[in-house]
This record gives C-alpha cells, sequence and structure tokens, in this order.
C-alpha cells in the first residue's frame, strides 16, 4: 500500500505514469529527477503519510527502494 501511494506521488511531481515506477527506478537516471524533485517528492510523501523525514537521509536517497525504506522506517517510529 505504502508503494502505490509513493509511486502516485512520484508520478504526480514528476509528470511521469506509476505504472513505470518500479522499486530499482533510479530518480536522477531512470526518472530524470534532480535534487530539488527528490526534496518535492519527499515532501509530498510526508504530506501524504502524516510524517518527518530525516533530511540528511532524504538527500542520501537514489531509488525508490530507498525512498520506500525511508518511508516505512519513518511511519514505524511514528507510531511508537
Amino acid at each position: 500500500m505504502e508503494f502505490d501511494k509513493l509511486k502516485q506521488v512520484i508520478a504526480s511531481v514528476l509528470n511521469v505514469d506509476p505504472n513505470e515506477i518500479e522499486l530499482e527506478t533510479t530518480f536522477m537516471e531512470d526518472l530524470g529527477a534532480d535534487s530539488l524533485d527528490v526534496y518535492q517528492i519527499m515532501m509530498g510523501v510526508e504530506d501524504e503519510f502524516d510524517i518527518t523525514l530525516d533530511p540528511q537521509k532524504v538527500e542520501e536517497i537514489r531509488t525508490v527502494e530507498e525512498a520506500l525504506a525511508l518511508l516505512k522506517e519513518s511511519t514505524q517510529k511514528d507510531v511508537r
């Protein structure tokens, strides 16, 4: 479920088809995103899931799978 929501946020920010987004997809090489785009995606994720992401960890994200892992890690922390 988180993956589907994440794909929707990515697709919305980058104006791409969500069906083209896989876990192995890289933001910069595959989707043509720059660091500002990744930041906007992560802000969208924060809004969608009502969480706060660690800005230093956001800077390290290169793939959709890494973004999903950070999302899952952050939602688990907020639940406790």
